[in-house]
């Protein structure tokens, strides 16, 4: 029974996250498009045979499919596997639409918009994801302030990276690589990415401004939310005392300036992470597929309802985790699409910049080859990181004790 109840939660949980996180990426495209004046086909939440489906006023079908683990758009006359016709494509089209319709409804079809405003819709679905983030993180502390623990260091571990660096117990962290931090996650979050790189701090120390380089060390660590995981670690401990803890309010403006910097904080945190992996500096055992992500999507909600007095208190609670991960997740999905890979919409940015220079649209066979790679680099990441789920979740020991 308990293993049901826990896939359930996973399974709603996971759907909620990743609805919200897809249907704003999609709704960035289809309010860019409409604004812009596009006729759409098709606005769909899900893959497969829809579950649900009706239209609205402008013969927009908005649909609900059973495997709901992503969403499109669909404009009108988009009949090209990688939505990008070639100039033969464009001109047969032109002419089919030019008869049916005539030549004034040319300007309402998304292969015939300036190539300005397709470069818009396509990149207003990534952007939408960071406008979300940005919302999330300003609602909450517009909403709740937050608690912020400065980093004094209370105890640095022996034979640690920090004692190596000189910290000492009073140190107060108040730089991290050319960066001004206030609170003790921000430093917490650069040096979990920061393993084997030198990393310039400065601290406060008897009214003095002191400049260390600590060079974080790997640490396999534990938690609650995203299980073992290799980490950079300095080897400190701030200081938690009641005093310590300082209660912040944020107004409007304060509250939207605070959603954008820590909007920035994870983006500029996943590019560098990114791109120490693609040089080989870290393994690639961290990168999480749909599982992995389900995995955590239930573990944030258990902890954001443990101790609740009321199931209200445990629903908000629980609701609150969820609305941060859902943040979290949009910026790294934001981020992910901006990539120059054919099928994601940093692909089509990259066509539409060789359309700008060559003035004409790529050849056909040309957008068909990178359409056909750029799924298998998808597919193949995905796949890759699904086997890492398995190992992180320790699936092959379950199936391994079975049949010993």
């Amino acid at each position: 029974m308990q293993i049901f109840n826990d896939f359930l939660l996973t399974a709603v949980c996971f759907v909620l996250v990743l609805g919200v996180v897809v249907t704003v990426h999609e709704l960035g495209h289809f309010l860019a498009a409409k604004w812009l004046g596009t006729k759409i086909d098709r606005f769909s939440i899900g893959f497969g045979r829809a579950i649900a489906s009706w239209r609205d006023k402008a013969g927009v079908e908005w649909r609900i499919g059973w495997a709901p683990l992503g969403g499109y758009v669909r404009f009108a006359g988009d009949d090209n596997a990688a939505s990008l016709p070639d100039s033969e494509d464009l001109a047969e089209m032109r002419r089919d639409l030019v008869r049916r319709e005539g030549e004034g409804a040319l300007s309402q079809y998304f292969h015939f918009k300036p190539l300005w405003q397709r470069a818009i819709i396509v990149a207003a679905g990534p952007f939408a994801n960071f406008a979300l983030a940005i919302a999330i993180f300003a609602g909450l502390l517009m909403s709740f302030g937050e608690v912020v623990l400065p980093f004094r260091v209370a105890q640095v571990t022996p034979n640690s990276a920090a004692e190596a660096a000189g910290f000492r117990p009073g140190d107060l962290i108040v730089e991290a690589n050319g960066r001004e931090v206030r609170r003790f996650d921000e430093v917490q979050q650069l040096v979990r990415v920061r393993a084997e790189v030198p990393t310039r701090f400065v601290v406060e120390r008897g009214g003095q401004r002191v400049v260390l380089v600590a060079t974080p060390r790997w640490e396999t660590q534990s938690d609650a939310v995203a299980g073992e995981q290799r980490v950079g670690v300095l080897g400190l401990a701030p200081s938690q005392r009641y005093e310590d803890f300082v209660r912040v309010r944020y107004g409007p403006v304060e509250a939207l300036v605070g959603g954008a910097k820590r909007t920035w904080n994870v983006l500029e945190t996943s590019v560098y992470y990114l791109g120490r992996m693609v040089t080989g500096q870290v393994g690639t055992d961290q990168l999480r597929g749909p599982l992995g992500i389900a995995s955590v999507t239930k573990n944030v909600a258990q902890i954001g309802a443990e101790g609740a007095p009321s199931v209200g208190h445990m629903l908000l609670g629980a609701g609150l985790n969820l609305l941060q991960l859902v943040a979290l997740i949009s910026v790294s999905i934001g981020f992910m699409n901006l990539l120059p890979v054919p099928v994601l919409d940093g692909g089509h940015l990259l066509f539409y910049a060789y359309e700008a220079i060559a003035r004409r649209p790529l050849a056909a066979k040309v957008q068909a080859a990178g359409y056909r790679v750029g799924l298998a680099l998808v597919l193949g990441l995905m796949l890759f990181a699904t086997w890492n789920d398995l190992q992180r979740l320790r699936v092959f020991n379950l199936f391994g004790g079975l049949f010993s």
